[in-house]
């Protein structure tokens, strides 16, 4: 019987991914009680590397952020992002003239395409309590075919996501199709839009003392399971404690016993692209003259401006949930 585990491996600040994935990256930040502006009070920023802070100091960071914590206004060329909120917000805002905060459990999924630039701030909404954030953001690679495509931005409501509920299990399907149940669709032009590439996304929390059964794959993909959070676990003899990553052999189901905490895993999995991968910060092509090309059209376009009074532009504090499109349409959530 051929063993189910290929590779084991730290996870690192990003996590090391597979193709068709190009980079995954968790954020757990227990962020204090915000101020007037939405960021920690001023005193608790003194002796950070603001605007470069990657630094967990009492157990968060700024990351680019000088007033509130998030990533100000950058480019994207040439793949999707797949952004998974499950606690604390973020407030997008973009080129297109789209905008939007979502969190406790949406998903936003945005094609870069030919070319975008958004922002992501924290806002730290509570001034009466802490404002924990938890967030997954996965780059997944679109073919040559379509690296030029129209950007696109889709909400994923966490009411609308599948999440499937079994014996000793877990699972919220923000991608593919999880023992008969599918996901939403996502954005249009992606990758995991045909069924044949079976790309899935999978947020697997998983009880104390169980074993849990992973499903094969119908095909040949790669597939990982990041093992985030709890005690260790078992698959066969194998110990595995947290913060690890696991490629698996997807073709045959994986048994995971599991130790003396709940385990969450994320799983990520889809048909290798198989293309080549030229990679200069935001900008993912095929080839070093098309990362330059990139470069040099950003300079001139700025993928068509930045229309928001702020790098790090942020809404008001007592806006919900919302998604406002290009074209003009918004909706509101609770």
């Amino acid at each position: 019987m051929k063993k189910s585990i290929l590779q084991t491996f730290p996870l690192g600040f990003p996590w090391q991914t597979q193709d068709p994935f190009l980079f995954c990256v968790y954020h757990l930040d227990h962020y204090p009680k915000g101020n007037e502006n939405m960021g920690p009070d001023p005193e608790l920023l003194e002796g950070r590397n603001l605007g470069n802070d990657f630094t967990i100091k009492d157990g968060w960071r700024m990351y680019h952020g000088h007033t509130v914590p998030g990533f100000p206004y950058h480019p994207h060329r040439g793949f999707e992002t797949i952004t998974i909120v499950n606690k604390g917000f973020c407030d997008h805002s973009d080129s297109l003239g789209a905008a939007g905060r979502f969190g406790e459990g949406d998903v936003q999924w945005m094609t870069a395409g030919r070319g975008v630039q958004h922002s992501e701030m924290f806002p730290l909404l509570n001034t009466d309590k802490e404002n924990p954030l938890e967030l997954f953001q996965i780059w997944l690679n679109l073919p040559k075919r379509d690296k030029f495509t129209a950007p696109h931005f889709k909400m994923l409501w966490h009411e609308d996501i599948p999440i499937i509920k079994e014996e000793n299990a877990t699972i919220k399907v923000i991608a593919g199709n999880y023992r008969g149940t599918k996901a939403n669709d996502p954005a249009p032009n992606s990758w995991a839009v045909k069924p044949e590439n079976e790309v899935a996304v999978w947020n697997i929390h998983v009880n104390t003392n169980v074993t849990y059964t992973l499903p094969k794959a119908d095909t040949e993909v790669t597939r990982t399971l990041y093992f985030y959070e709890g005690s260790e676990i078992f698959i066969g003899d194998k110990k595995i404690n947290p913060n690890f990553g696991i490629a698996l052999d997807a073709t045959q189901e994986t048994q995971i016993r599991i130790g003396s905490e709940k385990a969450h895993f994320l799983l990520l999995q889809g048909k290798p692209i198989e293309e080549p991968i030229a990679k200069y910060g935001p900008f993912v092509m095929n080839t070093e003259e098309e990362i330059q090309q990139a470069m040099d059209e950003y300079r001139v376009t700025q993928f068509g401006g930045w229309p928001w009074p702020y790098p790090d532009n942020v809404h008001e504090r007592d806006k919900g949930r919302f998604a406002k499109y290009p074209d003009g349409h918004t909706i509101e959530k609770s």
